[in-house]
């Protein structure tokens, strides 16, 4: 026999080696897709094991053995103790808000509104909310898979909403910080804030498991960091510095009061002195202008009154230009004339 006949035709051996590579590689791919479900689960995550789609098992950190698909498939999880960080986008300005934000012409009535919340006091204002949840249900987690994260937007949103309806502004953010010193109660309840949110989320989890659509998470967190719109910021600076005038105007006033008082007072003080100083001098000086009046009045002597009368009418006469007596024991009448007309 020839080297060609103990060999085989070019074709046949070719045809030997294509079946040779590719029984090789169909052994690979079966021991591949026998093996793709063998995996290492990390320390922050966990493994839900679904055999036709139904729970077969959880399993925890380390290696895992599962059948390959379709017969088993394998889902990874958070652990029971990481806490996941959420931020709802819903709750803030659109894109195209902000642009009309920047362009008056794009403000429409959809765009009006966009990320703003009504208060209970008819004011507006804007939530940066932060949720922070840990898996609980790892089924129910799995079952609504791509579901959960757009589930738990609405409901931060709907409970947002609801909480800030049963708010006034002052109770949401510092909008007036005079309000903060003077009543502790409104500091108190603004914290209270992320508490009631939290809990008004955590109540629609329980509502939506009750009713067979759980998300199978649970809110551990809330952060919230509450905003005003620009316009309303800018009005709000210009109340509040309009106040603060007005109280500068009105404690300046207030110091003026005092002192124009104080000066008033100080001068009716010196008035009443200056008068009771005079009126002790004039009562002195009227004292000694009677007391010879006085004394004469007192005494009993006839004689020592007609001396004094005769010393003191010379005096007196003398100081008249003319003078004219009448005789008291003739009983003729004098008549004197009255002035010319």
């Amino acid at each position: 026999m020839t080297e060609r006949g103990e060999g085989g035709s070019p074709w046949l051996q070719a045809g030997r080696l294509a079946f040779v590579a590719l029984y090789g590689v169909t052994l690979l791919a079966a021991l591949g897709w026998a093996l793709s479900n063998v995996r290492e689960v990390g320390p922050d995550s966990r493994a839900v094991v679904l055999r036709m789609g139904a729970l077969q098992r959880i399993a925890n950190p380390g290696l895992l053995l599962a059948w390959p698909r379709p017969f088993e498939q394998v889902v990874l999880l958070p652990a029971a103790e990481r806490v996941i960080e959420r931020r709802v986008e819903t709750l803030l300005r659109s894109a195209q808000a902000q642009k009309a934000d920047l362009d008056v012409s794009l403000v429409n009535d959809a765009t009006a509104g966009s990320g703003y919340l009504l208060t209970g006091d008819a004011g507006v204002v804007q939530l940066d909310v932060r949720v922070f949840y840990k898996v609980v249900d790892p089924y129910a987690y799995v079952l609504q898979g791509e579901h959960v994260l757009p589930a738990l937007d609405r409901l931060v949103a709907r409970n947002a909403v609801a909480v800030c309806a049963a708010r006034d502004l002052d109770t949401i953010l510092v909008a007036r910080p005079e309000l903060v010193g003077s009543d502790s109660a409104v500091a108190e309840r603004r914290e209270r804030l992320r508490g009631d949110l939290q809990q008004g989320v955590n109540q629609s989890l329980v509502a939506l498991a009750a009713a067979g659509s759980g998300l199978g998470i649970e809110i551990e967190r809330v952060d919230v960091q509450s905003s005003l719109p620009r316009e309303a910021v800018s009005a709000f600076n210009a109340v509040l510095t309009a106040s603060q005038l007005a109280e500068q105007n009105v404690a300046s006033a207030q110091n003026d009061a005092a002192r124009q008082t104080q000066a008033a007072t100080q001068a009716a003080d010196r008035t009443l002195q200056v008068a009771r100083a005079q009126t002790g001098e004039r009562l002195a000086k009227a004292h000694a202008d009677t007391a010879t009046i006085a004394s004469l009045a007192a005494s009993q002597d006839p004689g020592l009154l007609l001396r004094l009368y005769r010393e003191r009418v010379p005096g007196i006469l003398a100081k008249a230009g003319s003078v004219t007596t009448v005789d008291p024991r003739d009983a003729g009448r004098l008549i004197l004339q009255g002035p010319q007309p």
